[in-house]
């Protein structure tokens, strides 16, 4: 049972919740199935699962999509034991959503369970001090959801608060990360756990035109990311503090990607427009975001890059339109290679693979100080950039609590009066021969 949610009407001393600086990645986590599935051989491996073979042009156009796609190899939970023990998930005309909504519900937890505990041993405090938990995932349309499961897997406290991110898709893990920065910077000694955890077992399908780019590209996999504000205690490091987050939909792009649940899995549609809407649209977003922060003419190579690596052609088109040196997106090209597009969940691998970078070099290279983060997802959300900096911006805070300044409500146009509620159900469902669960409806309604 999800916990009571408190509002009063205090006085302005309630300001003093506000943490004393910005909001830090303290912590990073990450976690894959066993199964490993090499790019060479990904399009005999998937149209002998399918049983598909025999569509041949289409398996050669598949075999052409994984040679230029920049990834190696990739983690799949979904196996051939799995087909045989339920083959309704590869018979289009069969239904199948109950039985992948059944298997992800338990195995998307368990995998982010498995980052989680890691980004918890890096920070060093018991779970018990998590005061905040956002779970971002695609692969699940259950209630008790993920973020409740996991919250048990690891013993959080009872009145952890929680959120649950739902189809956020690519960009899952940006967002995940802005409102854990927001939470953070607003409430006093929280320290937030961001979960991301994704199985492509949701979305599997037989071959067909429109998603062999998809199953080309995506893998499994789960991200943990411990943030948190000042003042840090005990061994609390941050790896990275996060000055600014931002949000920006690009209009009229409904279109380019989309998540749809149908009764075989989740219907997932990748436009081959997205990398050219990402490049033609990057740098304004971009420059938005900084000049909010009163940079107005960033040197794009001055920067260290945190980008989500949605395919080789989104990475090649950034690096080109910013004229990024090639070392720049090396954390987002080593990240597809070793585990292709993993969605929300691949930025958790990007940061960690950029501080295990910068740790690397420690004194061989002045760091930059100044870095953004990049991800990307249905209606094409925008940036989200975390940097290294001092604790000036923390004057970001409100000066006062939230109020509510207006409400509205809405229903639909059709009215169901109680009293006749059994003979509209009953007549709506054709079942007015079940006359004593009609009458039992009736005493429910009356009372």
């Amino acid at each position: 049972m999800p916990g009571a949610a408190a509002a009063a009407v205090v006085d302005s001393r309630l300001c003093t919740q506000h943490a004393e600086g910005p909001a830090a990645v303290l912590a990073i986590g990450t976690a894959n199935p066993a199964n490993i599935v090499y790019q060479d051989g990904f399009a005999d491996y998937y149209f002998g699962l399918t049983k598909s073979e025999h569509l041949t042009e289409l398996k050669d156009k598949m075999k052409r999509i994984c040679h230029r796609s920049g990834i190696e190899k990739r983690y799949i939970h979904l196996d051939d034991k799995l087909i045989r023990e339920h083959p309704e998930i590869i018979d289009k005309h069969m239904p199948s959503l109950e039985i992948r909504v059944d298997i992800v519900s338990t195995e998307v937890p368990k995998l982010a369970e498995s980052a989680a505990r890691k980004a918890i041993a890096e920070w060093g405090r018991p779970a018990t001090d998590i005061t905040h938990l956002i779970f971002s995932t695609y692969s699940g349309c259950s209630a008790p959801s993920a973020d409740l499961k996991l919250a048990s897997l690891l013993g959080l406290n009872p009145s952890v608060s929680r959120t649950i991110l739902s189809l956020h898709g690519c960009s899952g893990g940006g967002r995940a990360l802005q409102l854990a920065k927001e939470l953070a910077e607003n409430n006093r000694d929280a320290r937030v756990l961001v979960a991301c955890a994704e199985l492509t077992l949701i979305c599997f399908s037989n071959p067909d035109e429109s998603k062999i780019v998809g199953h080309g590209l995506f893998g499994d996999g789960a991200g943990a990311i411990i943030v948190g504000a000042g003042p840090l205690v005990d061994e609390e490091r941050p790896l990275f503090e996060m000055v600014l987050a931002s949000q920006t939909t690009i209009p009229s792009t409904e279109h380019a990607l989309g998540m749809q649940t149908t009764a075989s899995g989740i219907d997932f549609h990748l436009s081959i427009q997205v990398p050219t809407l990402i490049k033609d649209n990057i740098r304004q977003c971009l420059l938005n975001t900084f000049r909010s922060v009163g940079n107005m003419d960033p040197n794009w190579n001055d920067l260290f890059w945190a980008v989500h690596p949605g395919g080789r052609a989104i990475l090649d088109n950034i690096e080109g339109e910013l004229q990024l040196q090639p070392a720049k997106l090396a954390a987002s090209r080593y990240v597809l290679n070793e585990y292709g597009n993993m969605s929300g969940t691949t930025i958790a691998f990007v940061l960690d693979d950029l501080r295990r970078r910068r740790e690397k070099e420690g004194d061989q290279h002045q760091q930059l100080e100044w870095g953004v983060m990049l991800a990307f997802g249905p209606a094409m959300p925008g940036t989200a950039t975390a940097a290294v900096v001092d604790s000036r911006l923390c004057t970001q805070h409100a000066e006062g609590p939230a109020a509510v300044l207006a409400i509205g409500i809405a229903n639909p146009a059709n009215i169901v009066y109680q009293d006749g509620f059994a003979d509209y159900y009953f007549g709506l469902t054709k079942s007015e021969h079940l006359t004593e669960l009609k009458d039992k409806m009736k005493r429910i309604c009356h009372r």
